[in-house]
């Protein structure tokens, strides 16, 4: 199987995608479509202002065809993790990885970071959906059946023994009604003992086809290069073929009946997943198979992690923040932080609208008040040149009127100091000053500009996966 790096948002020509593919045009171009079908790649006019951005913007986004060599496109991912297709396994990586072709270790974490974003919400994307129609997702199986497999161990069955003089439960009733007892003083003494034991079953059907599965996914992982991103130890359980458990519908009514006797979560979602596999019968070579694990919104990743590490306290309700004050007996206890910014009135209804402004995090400590936005950007910032991919005009009005939004209840509480900040995601090692976003129509009402920090995302990945908060003062605001 191939297995290729690829730069998120990087634009790709379809001779490009041939060599990455190692294949002709004839046979890239149904690749292509496929890949534009599930929203991972997109089609932007080959112009030259095109293959400087390093930004998507919808309106540039073309919807034609894909013609066999044509150059009139250039071709976008818009994914960050693993996509398989046609035999091929692309490993997309963020976009603000710029410095290499093949950053193994970094994509390694990014994955560690999609998978535990991902464990919110508690379930197997087996279907990728797209806009047309809904493909099994192969490889999200396959990743729980081997991460199931090593937190809960084999699918197994128990049976019931009953032994003599075992170590196990004595059952007195047969114990009386099947042995002798020895009398000694009127009183009656069994020597020998029924007892019962509860053992596993080494050859139960289900046992050995969660083998048979789980070392076949392993294989498939391996031989797509897969084991080692994922850090999953290879599995090798039996020797055993699929097709010695019986044709695949006499494997899907045992699977349907055992499910009829489990009431164990565990045991069914395993069953569940096994059935679907079976049913499905694909494999990671096939050309129609699309799988991926990983996502398209990464600037939402980026907004949940910053969120996290900086302690986000939009959400948290007035009566519990540490404030320079005590809270003043005109506010709520009860009400968030973020219920307080004021939504508008629409005079011709005398109803206010349900939307306003919402920022992505509010840090409070007790001297400061730091309004942060997590912008997943490739800012180039060099002192003496015109900024190119920075965040728009928008995001630094919006920067502003966050802070006017919440400007009385930072003076009813007294705080010394109000920050607003940009976090926009990094390759290097250190945090990098990259001054201030500012406008004096807006800062000469007396509000703060928006100070611009490059933050290196393996620091941040770090904090996230181990639960840590992060030192502010690292951003020296």
């Amino acid at each position: 199987m191939i297995s290729r790096f690829l730069r998120e948002q990087k634009r790709y020509t379809q001779k490009d995608l041939c060599d990455k593919f190692d294949c002709s045009e004839e046979k890239v171009v149904p690749i292509i479509r496929k890949l534009k079908e599930f929203g991972v790649l997109k089609a932007v006019k080959a112009t030259a202002p095109q293959r400087d951005m390093s930004e998507l913007i919808d309106e540039d986004i073309e919807v034609a065809d894909v013609e066999v060599g044509e150059n009139e496109y250039l071709y976008v991912f818009t994914f960050v993790g693993v996509i398989v297709v046609a035999g091929c396994a692309l490993k997309c990586y963020p976009k603000y990885l710029l410095s290499k072709e093949e950053p193994k270790n970094e994509l390694k974490q990014v994955l560690k970071v999609l998978e535990k974003y991902n464990s919110r919400e508690q379930i197997i994307r087996m279907f990728n959906d797209s806009s047309e129609s809904s493909a099994f997702n192969l490889l999200a199986v396959l990743l729980f059946l081997i991460q199931d497999y090593y937190e809960n161990g084999v699918y197994s069955n128990t049976e019931d023994i009953i032994e003599s003089n075992g170590s196990g439960e004595i059952l007195w009733d047969k114990t009386i009604n099947e042995t002798f007892s020895l009398l000694s003083n009127n009183r009656p003494y069994y020597v020998d003992l029924r007892t019962k034991k509860r053992i596993m079953d080494d050859f139960d059907y289900f046992k050995r086809l969660h083998e048979c599965i789980l070392t076949k996914a392993s294989k498939e992982m391996k031989d797509a290069d897969l084991l080692d991103l994922f850090e999953i130890t290879e599995i090798d359980l039996t020797d055993e073929e699929l097709d010695e458990f019986g044709d695949k519908e006499y494997i899907l009514y045992r699977i349907e009946n055992e499910l009829g006797t489990q009431f164990n979560t565990r045991k069914q979602l395993v069953l569940k997943t096994v059935y679907a596999y079976i049913d499905h019968s694909g494999n990671l070579y096939d050309t129609d198979c699309l799988s991926m694990f990983g996502t398209n919104c990464f600037n939402l990743v980026w907004e949940s992690i910053c969120a996290d590490i900086m302690d986000n306290q939009l959400e948290k309700p007035l009566g519990t923040l540490n404030l320079p004050h005590p809270l003043k007996s005109e506010y709520n206890r009860n009400q968030k932080l973020i219920e307080l910014i004021e939504k508008p009135f629409w005079s011709a209804t005398g109803k206010t609208a349900n939307e306003t402004l919402i920022p992505d995090l509010v840090t409070i400590t007790p001297s400061q008040f730091i309004i942060f936005d997590a912008k997943y950007y490739n800012a180039r910032l060099e002192d003496g040149t015109t900024p190119k991919g920075q965040p728009g005009i928008e995001s630094v009005t919006k920067q502003y009127l966050y802070q006017l939004a919440y400007q009385r209840f930072i003076s009813d509480h007294g705080f010394a100091d109000v920050k607003n900040c940009f976090l926009i995601p990094t390759e290097n090692k250190e945090v990098e000053d990259k001054g201030e976003a500012s406008m004096i129509m807006l800062s000469s009402l007396g509000l703060q500009d928006i100070k611009v920090r490059f933050l290196p995302a393996t620091m941040a990945y770090e904090h996230y996966l181990s639960g840590r908060k992060m030192d502010i003062s690292l951003l020296r605001l």
